[in-house]
């Protein structure tokens, strides 16, 4: 009993003591560990979102992007049947969902797999050469691989992708996933096998890439893909339904201009034209604007192991009539 005394005397000055930003201190962010979350420091950043929701995520059918499949996109509207291998035709997702527009009528894009398949493909892979040459060793086998070499624009685009992954071998860092595979390249495009020079048996096997001559390795892999059928499901007939639609699905929570105190107001406009931060305890206006703003957990529970130490959460809320991207970083020692 005796050692729980200074917890319960705690407990009994937090019962009397005034003001929201003191009663958080106790609800378990204020430790006698440091570790565990006194003293660090939490920054808000508020990036406002121009325009409507639709204005961010809907597309006109007669204006799709590059990178969705327009003939999926037409055959979903019509209801036909189409497929795509490999990659989702519109690469959707719960947080970047595709919608689209066509004759006042607004559709959620998506697609479902519906089978695989297993494909044989050359890939692609460049490794320096040894000793490092250049570009300038006179070697008559190393071909230019750059913008405006004498290779196909196959083999161009192949040897900029792999580029990418023969540079991080033995580095620190990484190259870009959804360009690069399996270390290389990939041919995919009967096209792009058919036009190829590097795949030819008596193709080059050195290239020069950025003054620096590379050894070329084909290989022919399986791969097993995802076979994708696109869907269009209509889900509003006006802007403004269109508008609830992502509000629901992508909005958090909604604070009204006068809801917030003239201090924790304040905040919020500081945090919208750079990142505001409070080193733990916090104020009592920086606690009244987490609550609203749904950032609990910073505040009730313990910062560290409740919060996430370090974690750059990112949500969508609306303040007033706008829309902002709302960034909540913990730091503490050794953060930066």
């Amino acid at each position: 009993m005796d050692e729980l005394a200074p917890s319960r005397r705690r407990l009994l000055a937090c019962a009397v003591a005034s003001g929201v930003g003191i009663v958080a201190g106790c609800l378990g962010t204020e430790n006698d560990d440091p570790s565990d979350g006194d003293g660090a420091e939490l920054r808000l950043s508020l990036s406002r979102v121009e325009g409507s929701l639709r204005d961010r995520y809907v597309r006109d059918h007669d204006d799709p992007p590059e990178r969705w499949d327009e003939a999926g996109l037409d055959a979903a509207l019509a209801g036909e049947v189409y497929t795509t291998r490999h990659r989702e035709p519109f690469l959707a997702s719960g947080d970047d969902p595709a919608y689209v527009r066509r004759d006042g009528t607004y559709y959620r894009l998506d697609s479902v797999v519906v089978d695989e398949v297993a494909e044989t493909y050359p890939v692609l892979r460049l490794f320096e050469s040894d000793g490092d040459e250049s570009a300038d060793d006179g070697d008559e086998s190393a071909l230019d691989g750059g913008e405006n070499g004498p290779l196909p624009e196959a083999d161009r685009r192949g040897v900029r992708i792999a580029h990418f992954a023969a540079r991080a071998r033995g580095n620190v860092g990484g190259y870009p996933v959804g360009l690069v595979e399996r270390g290389g390249y990939v041919y995919r495009s009967v096209s792009a096998r058919d036009d190829s020079e590097l795949l030819a048996a008596d193709g080059p096997d050195r290239v020069v890439y950025r003054d620096t001559a590379y050894r070329v390795e084909v290989e022919r892999e399986q791969f097993h893909e995802a076979v994708y059928r696109p869907t269009a499901e209509a889900v509003a007939e006006d802007p403004e339904r269109m508008e609830a639609v992502l509000r629901a699905r992508l909005v958090g929570p909604r604070v009204g201009a006068d809801e917030l105190s003239a201090e924790a107001a304040r905040i919020v406009e500081r945090a919208a034209v750079d990142e505001y931060g409070e080193t733990h305890p916090y104020s009592e206006a920086y606690v009244e604007l987490l609550r609203a703003i749904d950032a609990r957990p910073y505040i009730d529970g313990n910062v560290r192991k409740d919060a996430g130490v370090g974690a750059n959460e990112e949500r969508m809320i609306r303040y007033g009539d706008e829309y902002y991207e709302r960034s909540l970083r913990l730091l503490g020692d050794g953060d930066g």
